[in-house]
């Protein structure tokens, strides 16, 4: 998984498997590709944010990450915590060639998901199109929502290893320079996305479906924007976000961006 803003290096294949690509310049397209795994489409009445508008858009300086004590712990789980276990369900939970945030209709939705957990995980997108996808939310779940973000990985060891500073380092590009992100739950604005950055972990622990042996372990962290919502009343729901990077200093990932929207149906629909 890795990088992909608003025109991914190769959306069909993982980055990491592009021989002709130097190693670093591929775990960064991977670290967009999947940190496209963060937001998307604005408000209801109003037009999703265009290529153009993020091109326009004045970067804004962000707070910092809160890394350490991030507020909305779930089953005593820190939310930083929580985008690292979301992480793993992004990169492990699929078969090769399927992913999360490749979803166009939400037929992924429950794939690799608990459906007896605290919290249960939404995706965004590859940052190539509009995601409108429809999905069940058992009852009594909190919502994980990656808005933006950016995640990065790197060998622990050889010519190409990056040491935990450096990785979190290249996760936390761009997230200084958020431009805009709206988050919209049945066309009610919600609060502002919090900024979490993870720690740095083993992105293929606990794999379900093998990939191909790339030789070695790898070390990943993530940075960027979520929200943690608390679980949402029985029946139908509509959640849209919207959001986009505005970084000058990065012409290639720091204008991405993000358009989806889910139709929920948390619990069983009433007969």
């Amino acid at each position: 998984m890795g990088l992909s803003p608003n025109r991914p290096i190769r959306k069909e294949r993982d980055c990491m498997d592009r021989p002709d690509v130097p190693f670093r310049r591929r775990a960064a397209c991977c670290a967009a590709l999947v940190l496209s795994s963060a937001a998307a489409a604005a408000m209801a009445a109003a037009a999703p944010v265009a290529p153009a508008a993020a091109a326009a858009a004045k970067p804004v300086k962000a707070a910092p990450a809160q890394a350490a004590a991030a507020p909305g712990a779930v089953a005593g789980v820190p939310a930083a915590e929580w985008t690292v276990r979301w992480w793993r369900w992004a990169n492990n939970a699929f078969p090769d060639g399927l992913a999360p945030y490749r979803d166009r209709d939400g037929r992924l939705c429950a794939t690799g998901q608990d459906e007896h957990g605290p919290v249960w995980f939404l995706a965004g997108t590859d940052g190539s199109f509009a995601a409108q996808r429809r999905c069940r939310v058992p009852a009594g779940a909190h919502l994980m929502v990656p808005v933006i973000n950016m995640y990065f990985h790197a060998p622990t060891a050889g010519p190409h290893a990056m040491d935990c500073a450096e990785v979190k380092r290249a996760a936390a590009v761009n997230n200084d320079y958020l431009a805009s992100a709206v988050v919209l739950l049945d066309g009610k604005p919600l609060a502002r996305p919090l900024r979490l950055a993870s720690r740095c972990f083993d992105p293929q622990a606990a794999r379900a479906h093998p990939g191909p042996d790339r030789g070695g372990r790898y070390r990943a962290a993530a940075d960027g924007y979520w929200l943690l919502l608390p679980p949402l009343a029985p029946g139908p729901h509509r959640l849209s976000v919207g959001a986009n990077y505005g970084n000058p200093y990065d012409s290639e990932y720091g204008r991405m961006q993000q358009n989806f929207e889910y139709q929920l149906q948390v619990g069983d629909p009433a007969i």
